[in-house]
């Protein structure tokens, strides 16, 4: 049995889905409002018998209809009377009604408010026990999964299905072309995730080519790194191929554009033939004939020393608008040996050329391309039809930029050969290896490409939005564990009266919300770690929350010379109520013997350049952030023994992070995960300092004398409001307030 629902549906039917879920006799579909209710009870053995399930299926069918308040709470009052001495309302068990009325209050937003003031407790512990069912819980779990996804299929999905021109199911063909002269980022993220999607979307194939035209860039390793690289992000293509095996196929077709007048060999020098495209000027040999084209062909294929001087132009335009078209190179000379073919070959076809032959021979129905190509789609074509080759339709989108963000590989180069990062993996790069190890999920990513949807816009996207999506992934199974910063001044020493004299371990589970995490021993003695941050904020028998405890009182404060607390001890007040405490605060047992606790390190990481977007004639060094890495010692419980890398958990009060493993020293490493929080994404560089343990950095303030230049502004000139008059000074009896800027 099928059960299909519309998300959009007022008020949704909890009560169909919940029954679908607990009996497990129908399939949720969420497509257009068409329910069976009964007949699925029936199926599911839920169709009690008795004259006060027609009585509170009625109540439930006009639930919707009673807004006043009044009303409401007649109607709770006489769910509660008769659930006084009774688990369900008609039978010892569930039972369809139960479903239908539950699923009636979840709708009506006012009738849950008032059933949660707590004036009803019996119809409320019958209500929370159906929510707090694993079957319901995955119910509602389908409905929010239902409304993400016909967002996204109203806004993406359908973009995407329309933008496929001419797109058959079970013939669409896409592929992911890759060099192999780098490491993937999260721009290539972007291409290899649409492609997938597409292949999927069609039940097509998606190819996986390395287009390995340039033996002066590529490696093998490259290769293996970025099939790895595509693993993180659970990509796989149907066939792996490399632009090499055509390379017979593409040299025969440069010979037949020869033979047909349509190429011309150019020793023309580079930056003249840059002028002379530039100018629409035509070149020298534009007109040779095709023998002697042919000739030096020969010679750059055999790369003797007269060979290697010239290379192959496309002969389509001299001075067509669109410069793309202006007889572009198609082969030149490079003697490097391939690192698959070796010596074979001398002469290698450029990108343009090789990838619509490539294309069209593999099969490929649909060329996925960033927009930053669009002039070279009109190049495309031509290649296609100048060779007589079998039409492949491109689709275009939108490049990934983001801010504060290099995509260059060149760039990237940069920064790793001058070892201002650790490696390609390194957390602050935008590589896939530096963003998963920085926390990002594959399930985030997934979301936040398909959401960009065809745009057509070239922007540079703020990260938050991107986090703020893994936040959403990561939180609902990111154990929780304590971590407690141990510079002198942050960490403080206090006595617990109350407490057990001797260590007492409990087992508590890692997530509140969701016990099948798993559990985690929490040590109870009579001395304990906290923050130094949190002990300055208490107040003198304030009463506070130790979190997993219970509530303690502040007794005494022991200050040390620069007025840092250096000591604490608190009262156990577990009869106390922890939501009258404004402050919920982690602890750590101090160590002992049999109870130890574990040296971590915590780092945070900021962007690696200041400016938000580099322009061309920007030189990256003059923009270099001067300190992009920062690290905390801490203190974490043994719980965190058990953990293995690339682990996401969450130091509560923290915040998220990573698992790096164990660095030189023996230290555990967690590298925190932003949040997708403004604050947590804005530059980091001005507030901390590399001064040492305790030392809050300061952000010097910029003082200009008279005999200082002034700052060189490009605004145009404004006359003062008050002309160059002095101002005479007004008297006043309000009191004197300081410039902020003194």
């Amino acid at each position: 049995m099928s059960l299909i629902l519309s998300t959009k549906t007022t008020p949704l039917p909890y009560g169909a889905i919940a029954i679908a879920t607990y009996t497990q006799k129908a399939d949720l579909n969420y497509d257009e409002s068409a329910t069976r209710l009964y007949a699925l009870a029936k199926a599911g053995g839920l169709d009690a018998d008795s004259p006060k399930a027609a009585t509170y299926a009625a109540l439930a069918k006009t639930l919707s209809t009673v807004t006043g308040v009044p009303d409401i709470l007649s109607v709770l009052d006489s769910i509660d009377n008769h659930l006084a001495y009774r688990t369900f309302l008609v039978a010892n068990d569930i039972a369809a009604v139960d479903w239908l009325l539950w699923g009636a209050i979840r709708a009506s937003i006012r009738t849950l408010g008032l059933l949660k003031n707590g004036q009803h407790v019996h119809a409320l512990r019958w209500f929370s026990h159906l929510e707090s069912l694993e079957t319901t819980q995955t119910a509602l779990a389908s409905v929010t999964a239902a409304k993400a996804n016909k967002a996204r299929n109203t806004k993406t999905a359908a973009s995407f299905a329309l933008g496929l021109q001419n797109a058959k199911q079970g013939q669409v063909v896409t592929r992911f072309p890759p060099e192999p002269s780098g490491y993937l980022h999260i721009g290539h993220a972007k291409a290899a995730m649409l492609n997938q999607y597409f292949a999927k979307m069609y039940n097509g194939k998606l190819i996986i080519r390395f287009d390995d035209t340039n033996p002066t860039k590529e490696k093998t390793e490259f290769e293996e790194t970025i099939l790895e690289d595509l693993r993180l992000l659970n990509i796989e293509g149907d066939s792996i191929t490399h632009t090499s095996d055509y390379f017979h196929t593409i040299y025969d077709h440069a010979i037949q554009l020869i033979k047909a007048g349509k190429a011309y060999t150019d020793d023309t020098e580079q930056a003249q033939m840059r002028e002379e495209r530039g100018k629409g000027i035509a070149s020298a040999h534009r007109d040779d004939s095709v023998e002697e084209n042919l000739k030096h062909f020969a010679e750059m294929k055999a790369g003797t020393p007269e060979g290697v001087r010239w290379c192959l132009r496309a002969k389509i335009s001299v001075d067509d608008q669109n410069k793309a078209l202006r007889d572009p190179v198609i082969y030149r000379c490079n003697l490097i040996p391939h690192h698959r073919t070796g010596d074979l070959w001398k002469i290698y076809p450029t990108y343009d050329f090789a990838c619509p032959i490539v294309d069209s021979t593999e099969g490929v129905t649909h060329a996925l391309r960033t927009n930053e190509y669009r002039e070279r789609n009109a190049q495309y074509y031509w290649m296609i039809n100048a060779l007589g080759l079998r039409p492949v339709h491109i689709w275009d989108y939108s490049r990934l930029n983001f801010i504060y963000t290099l995509l260059s590989k060149r760039k990237l180069h940069w920064f790793v050969d001058n070892k201002l990062v650790k490696g390609w993996d390194d957390p602050r790069f935008p590589t896939i290896r530096g963003i998963r190890r920085r926390g990002m999920t594959v399930e985030a990513l997934s979301q936040f490409m398909l959401a960009q949807g065809p745009s057509q816009a070239i922007v540079s996207l703020e990260w938050d939005s991107i986090w703020a999506i893994n936040k959403k992934v990561i939180d609902p199974i990111a154990p929780r564990l304590w971590a407690i910063v141990t510079d002198n001044i942050r960490s403080v020493p206090v006595v617990v009266n109350g407490a057990p004299e001797s260590p007492e371990v409990a087992q508590l589970p890692l997530h509140k919300k969701d016990p099948t995490v798993g559990q985690k021993n929490v040590v109870y003695t009579k001395t304990i770690l906290m923050e130094q941050e949190d002990a300055a904020s208490f107040e003198d028998n304030e009463e506070i929350t130790l979190m997993d405890w219970g509530n303690a009182l502040v007794r005494s404060k022991t200050t040390g010379p620069h007025g840092e607390i250096t000591s604490l001890i608190l009262g156990l007040h577990l009869e106390g109520d922890f939501r009258q405490t404004k402050k919920k605060i982690t602890w750590l047992a101090q160590p002992t013997d049999d109870h130890r606790l574990i040296d971590i390190t915590l780092l945070d990481y900021d962007y690696l350049i200041t400016k938000k977007k580099l322009e061309e004639e920007d030189d990256v060094k003059d923009f270099v952030t001067p300190v992009s890495e920062f690290r905390e010692a801490a203190f974490t419980d043994a719980n965190a023994a058990a953990l293995k890398k690339g682990v996401i958990i969450q130091f509560e009060r923290k915040g998220y992070y990573i698992f790096d493993g164990a660095a030189e020293d023996g230290k555990l490493e967690f590298i925190k995960i932003p949040d997708g929080r403004a604050a947590n994404l804005a530059s980091k560089a001005a507030g901390k300092s590399t001064a040492g343990p305790g030392v809050l950095a300061t952000t010097p303030k910029l003082v200009l004398s008279d005999a200082d230049p002034r700052p060189v502004s490009r605004m145009y000139e404004v006359a003062k409001v008050c002309g160059e008059q002095p101002i005479t000074p007004i008297s006043s009896t309000m009191y004197q307030v300081r410039s902020v800027y003194e």
